[in-house]
C-alpha cells in the first residue's frame, strides 16, 4: 500500500508517477472505508482526491498557506499531513476534526466551516507576507456553491485588484459558473492547460525582454488575444475583468495537468483563478449517482450504500412538513433556504408548493433582506436556517427587518449543541443575540407537538419578526404541550426553581427526580418564549424557593440566565443563591451532545451535583 508510506507531503513529492495514480486510487478506498466507519463528509472529499495530491507535490503546505473555504474537502489534505492513524476518531469528542484546525496541524492554515470567505482570508495571508517581507504561496481553495454568497465577490474584487500573488482553485463541481461555448471552447481549454504551452508562453515573455519594443509588442499581441478570447472564451472574462489571470477548465481528475497547471499559476507570481472541473464522488457509485446523500451521511454499509441506522423523525423533517401544511391554507407563506433544501427539512416544501419556495445559495444575508421585502409587500416569508449561519445576516436582521417590525418568520434549526460538526456550528450564540433585536418574539419548543403549534402562532398570531428555535435530532421523552403561555410550570416545589427551554426540559425534569429522592423538592418553570420575558411567574416562583438554577447551552455572557438576574435586580431583589448552567466562554468542541453536555454539567448528573452543593 503506497498509503501506508505516506507520513507527510514529501512522501508525496517523492513518488514517481505511476505511484501518485495508486496513491489517489488508495485514498479513495480509504475514505469509503472510513467515512463509512464514523460518519461525515464523503462525496466532496472524493471530488478532491487528485486536486490535493496535485497542491500537495506542488507547494508545501507547512509554510505555503492553503486556506479552504468551508473545509469539509479536507479529509485527503488530512491524510497526507500525517494524520491518517486518527481517522477512526473522525468527528468523535476528542477526536480529529471534520475541518481545518490549525490547532492539530501547522498544515492546517486556518480554520473553516462556514462558507465564502477563503480569497477574503488569503488575501490577508498575501499582504501579510508582502509586508513582513515572507516567501510562501498562498492558496484559497473555494467551491462553486460558496461564490453564492456575496463574501466571496468582495475578497475577489479585492484581490484581483491588489497585485498580490494568490492562487485561487475555484472546484467546480455543480453549478457551472462559466458555461463553455461549443467546441473551440473545449479546444481552447485543452491547448491553454497543456505544459507545452505554458513553456511557450513563459519563453514568448522572456524573449520579448523587458526592451521598450518589447513591452509593446507584448501589451499589442495581448489586446488582440485578448479580444479574440472574450468571443470565443466568454466565460473568463468575470475573474480577468477582476485582475485575475484565468487558467482553465482544467480536468480536475487529470493528476498530470493539474500539477502543470499549478506549477504554472505559482510561477506567474500574480493573482491567478485557475477552474478545476472535479467529479462529486468520484470512484463510489452510490456517491457519484447521489452525491447530495453522500454530501454529509452518517455511518453506512459501503457494499450496499445504505446508512446504518434507520433514520428517525426529527425536528428538521417535523418542521418541514408543517409548514408545508400552512402553506396549503394560506397562499402568502413562502419558505426561504441558503442552500439547505434537505438539511432543514423543506425537500417536500419544494416538491409540493416550488412557486413559493426560494432556494438562494450560501447568501444568509440576501436571505433575510430577500424576505424583508416579501414581508414588505404582504407575504409571510419563513427563512429556515442552521443557527451558526444566522449568524451571517445579523445587520440584515436589524436594519431590514426589524427597524420596520416586518413579519418575518425565521426557523433557526441546529440551535444548541449540534455534536460532530463541532466549534463553527453549534448554535450557541442566537439565544444571546436574538432577544436583542429589537421587536423579536423567540420561542422554544421542546417537543414535535410544540413546534407545529409555535410555528402555526408564528405564522398566523404573532406581528412582527418571530424565531422559532429548535435543536438538531429527535425529541426527548418530555412530549406534553405546555400550551402558549410564555412560561410553565412543569413540576411544583420549595427549595429551589430550575429554569431552562428547549429539550433540555429533559434533563431538568429528571434531575428534579433525581433531586426529590435526596430531600430536595425542586420547581421546574420551562421558557416557551425567551423574548420577550415574563417575569411575574418567575418572580413568584423564586421569591418562594429563595433559590435559582438557569440551564442553557449557549455562551454565558448575555444568556438567558443573566437576563433574569438583571430583571430581578431592577425589581430590587435578587436570590440567596443563584446558578448560571452554560457553556461560559468556551466554544464547545467536537462529540455527541451528549457527551458536550457531560462536560458542561448540564446532564441531569451535572445538574443535581450543582444543586447539592450550592443548597445543602
Amino acid at each position: 500500500m503506497i498509503l501506508d508510506t505516506i507520513h507527510s507531503p514529501a512522501d508525496v513529492k517523492a513518488l514517481n508517477r505511476e505511484q501518485t495514480e495508486q496513491l489517489c486510487a488508495e485514498l479513495r478506498r480509504f475514505l469509503v472505508d472510513q467515512v463509512s466507519k464514523t460518519g461525515g463528509h464523503l462525496a466532496s472529499n472524493l471530488g478532491a482526491v487528485e486536486l490535493t495530491v496535485a497542491l500537495h507535490r506542488v507547494f508545501d503546505t507547512s509554510s505555503d498557506r492553503l486556506v479552504f473555504d468551508v473545509g469539509h474537502q479536507c479529509y485527503v489534505h488530512k491524510a497526507l499531513t500525517g494524520r491518517q492513524e486518527l481517522f477512526s476518531t473522525l468527528r468523535t469528542f476528542g477526536g480529529l476534526s471534520g475541518f481545518p484546525k490549525p490547532y492539530e496541524s501547522g498544515h492546517d492554515a486556518f480554520i473553516a466551516g462556514h462558507a465564502s470567505n477563503s480569497v477574503s482570508v488569503a488575501l490577508g495571508m498575501a499582504r501579510a507576507r508582502t509586508l513582513l517581507k515572507k516567501d510562501y504561496a498562498v492558496i484559497a481553495l473555494i467551491g462553486d456553491g460558496a461564490l453564492t454568497g456575496g463574501l466571496a465577490y468582495e475578497g475577489l474584487n479585492n484581490a484581483g485588484e491588489s497585485g498580490e500573488p494568490l492562487i485561487v482553485i475555484l472546484n467546480d463541481n455543480g453549478m457551472s459558473i462559466n458555461p463553455n461555448v461549443g467546441a473551440m471552447s473545449n479546444h481552447l481549454s485543452r491547448l491553454r492547460t497543456r505544459p507545452g504551452y505554458y513553456h511557450f508562453k513563459k519563453w514568448y515573455r522572456n524573449a520579448l525582454g523587458n526592451s521598450e519594443f518589447g513591452m509593446k509588442l507584448y501589451r499589442f499581441n495581448h489586446r488582440i488575444k485578448t479580444a479574440v478570447k472574450k468571443t470565443l472564451w466568454p466565460g473568463s472574462t468575470l475573474f480577468e475583468d477582476m485582475g485575475f489571470t484565468y487558467l482553465g477548465p482544467v480536468d480536475g481528475h487529470n493528476l498530470d495537468r493539474l500539477c502543470h497547471v499549478l506549477q504554472w499559476a505559482k510561477e506567474l507570481n500574480r493573482p491567478v483563478v485557475v477552474h478545476v472541473n472535479t467529479i462529486k464522488g468520484k470512484g463510489y457509485a452510490y456517491a457519484e449517482r447521489d452525491p447530495g446523500k453522500f454530501h454529509g451521511i452518517a455511518p453506512f454499509d459501503p457494499e450496499t450504500g445504505l446508512v446504518k441506522k434507520k433514520e428517525l423523525n426529527s425536528f428538521s423533517h417535523v418542521f418541514g412538513n408543517a409548514l408545508t401544511e400552512y402553506a396549503r391554507r394560506d397562499g402568502r407563506v413562502c419558505a426561504i433556504t441558503a442552500a439547505m433544501e434537505d438539511g432543514t427539512g423543506l425537500h417536500r416544501f419544494a416538491e409540493t408548493l416550488p412557486e413559493r419556495f426560494f432556494d438562494v445559495g450560501i447568501a444568509e444575508g440576501h436571505a433575510v433582506s430577500m424576505a424583508a421585502g416579501m414581508a414588505e409587500q404582504g407575504l409571510i416569508p419563513v427563512f429556515a436556517v442552521y443557527s451558526t449561519f444566522l449568524q451571517r445576516s445579523y445587520d440584515m436582521l436589524i436594519h431590514d427587518v426589524a427597524l420596520s417590525n416586518l413579519h418575518v418568520v425565521l426557523a433557526v434549526d441546529r440551535a444548541g449543541l449540534v455534536g460532530a460538526d463541532g466549534e463553527t456550528h453549534h448554535g450557541s450564540l442566537d439565544a444571546l443575540f436574538l432577544p436583542e433585536i429589537p421587536n423579536m418574539t423567540v420561542l422554544c419548543p421542546s417537543n414535535y407537538t410544540e413546534l407545529r403549534k409555535m410555528l402555526e402562532r408564528a405564522l398566523f398570531e404573532l406581528k412582527g419578526p418571530v424565531a422559532v428555535r429548535y435543536p438538531r435530532g429527535e425529541e426527548g421523552a418530555y412530549r406534553d404541550d405546555s400550551g402558549s403561555a410564555p412560561i410553565v410550570c412543569l413540576r411544583p416545589g420549595t427549595d429551589i426553581t430550575l429554569v431552562s427551554y428547549g429539550t433540555l426540559v429533559n434533563n431538568v425534569l429528571e434531575a428534579a427526580a433525581e433531586l426529590d429522592r435526596k430531600g430536595i423538592s425542586a420547581q421546574v418553570l420551562k421558557l416557551n418564549c425567551i423574548a420577550p420575558m415574563e417575569k411575574d411567574c418567575l418572580m413568584r416562583s423564586v421569591r418562594a424557593t429563595r433559590r435559582l438554577l438557569v440551564l442553557e447551552d449557549s455562551f454565558g455572557a448575555g444568556c438567558v440566565g443573566q437576563r433574569i438576574a438583571a430583571m430581578m435586580a431592577e425589581e430590587g431583589w435578587a436570590p440567596e443563591k443563584l446558578i448560571l448552567k452554560n457553556l461560559g466562554k468556551t466554544i464547545a468542541p467536537q462529540g455527541t451532545v451528549e457527551e458536550l453536555q457531560r462536560s458542561y454539567g448540564l446532564d441531569t448528573r451535572g445538574i443535581v451535583e450543582s444543586v447539592l452543593e450550592e443548597c445543602r
